[in-house]
């Protein structure tokens, strides 16, 4: 057995150079800073160690911001999982064209990343007091969206909007565990008798189940971070954490900087946890899909 010459373990070395860029951009922008937040959440303005930061998220101004982002993430992450799940295996299972899914799947991996003032723009123009929709609605029909109690300035509003990203993350996200259901299982359990209600209670809903939890998991952290959309839609009146974080960094409210510290923990640790969830069902996910 030969040994490697140190012309070819040189190689290899260099080969890792490829992700130093990446390595380095994730030390200085995602790494650092979380360290960063963790270490100001446990500290004082001189440095020392304390509590009262975590302590100081017992408010009730910070409890209702985090219980609505939860109710917020809550049901748009089931809204865009039912909807996404819906569509996706119309278009994968169904027996459409295949141009049709070529162009839905197009289409979701460029609204699952269209947010921010775009997006906020994008609806008020059009679902907005005096958008498009709601005015030829007005005109035409005779028919007052406000009066019949929608508002886009408001949380299902809100739901609304973020319903056009999630729903396309879900198409995306579930459609690989959607190709992976083998036509055989199918055919089997029709052998055995089995309708087609029985083979998707019995065998393709057990088996997509995990990767369905992931993505809802997923889709609560991605919709629990997001800020751009709702400070663009109606600024500082939606009270969740990312816009009360915001309203932190920028000084206008909380005095205590490392509060805001302790709120972007905070943050992280739910986000964390729903990210944590997503990665491990989807391992389990991929046991059977394999």
């Amino acid at each position: 057995m030969t040994k490697p010459t140190r012309t070819s373990a040189f190689r290899l070395n260099l080969n890792w150079l490829g992700l130093a860029p990446f390595t380095l951009f994730a030390f200085l922008f995602l790494i650092l800073p979380a360290l960063q937040i963790v270490l100001g959440a446990f500290q004082t303005p001189d440095g020392s160690f304390t509590l009262e930061n975590i302590r100081g998220l017992n408010t009730d101004s910070i409890k209702s911001s985090y219980w609505v982002s939860i109710q917020l993430s809550l049901v748009t992450s089931l809204l865009g999982c039912l909807i996404g799940f819906a569509m996706a295996s119309a278009v994968i299972l169904g027996g459409l064209p295949s141009r049709v899914r070529s162009a839905l799947m197009t289409f979701s991996g460029v609204a699952s990343n269209f947010a921010g003032v775009p997006l906020a723009f994008a609806f008020l123009a059009t679902l907005g007091p005096v958008g498009l929709v709601t005015m030829w609605l007005r005109t035409e029909f005779g028919i007052n969206l406000r009066g019949l109690g929608f508002n886009l300035l408001s949380f299902w509003g809100l739901v609304v909007v973020y319903l056009f990203f999630q729903i396309p993350l879900m198409i995306l996200m579930i459609a690989p565990a959607l190709d992976g259901l083998k036509r055989e299982w199918k055919e089997a359990a029709s052998i055995l008798g089995a309708t087609t209600a029985q083979y998707w209670r019995m065998v393709a809903i057990p088996i997509l189940f995990p990767s369905f939890l992931g993505t809802f998991a997923l889709l609560f952290a991605n919709s629990f971070g997001a800020i751009a959309t709702a400070f663009a839609l109606a600024g500082p009146q939606f009270n969740i954490v990312p816009i009360k974080l915001f309203a932190q960094i920028r000084g206008d409210v909380l005095g205590n900087p490392h509060l805001g510290y302790a709120l972007a923990f905070g943050m992280i640790v739910i986000t964390g946890v729903a990210n944590g969830l997503y990665i491990w069902l989807r391992v389990r996910s991929e046991r059977w899909l394999k």
